[in-house]
């Protein structure tokens, strides 16, 4: 355990920030698999409903640098394609 004060703070700091990140990181996970189950049931308004929160959270992901450019738009760019291709 560290022993300086300054630290200490940056150890508890640091730990916030995890959790905070595997929150954020856990609800994207969540807004995805509801795009994913709604293409499986082949419902095209739902899926794009919950596609248009997904994408928000990951933008606000990046703004917040949980996740890194790219690979934020990996992500929507699957879950885009997926309803495309339901769509059509």
């Amino acid at each position: 355990m560290a022993q300086i004060k300054s630290q200490m703070k940056r150890i508890q700091t640091n730990e916030k920030a995890r959790q905070r990140n595997v929150a954020v990181r856990s609800r994207i996970a969540t807004e995805s698999k509801k795009v994913r189950v709604a293409v499986e049931k082949k419902d095209v308004e739902g899926a794009k409903a919950a596609l248009k929160v997904a994408i928000r959270l990951i933008d606000k992901s990046v703004t917040d640098g949980v996740y890194a450019r790219n690979t934020a738009a990996r992500k929507k760019s699957s879950l885009t394609r997926l309803v495309n291709e339901l769509a059509k």
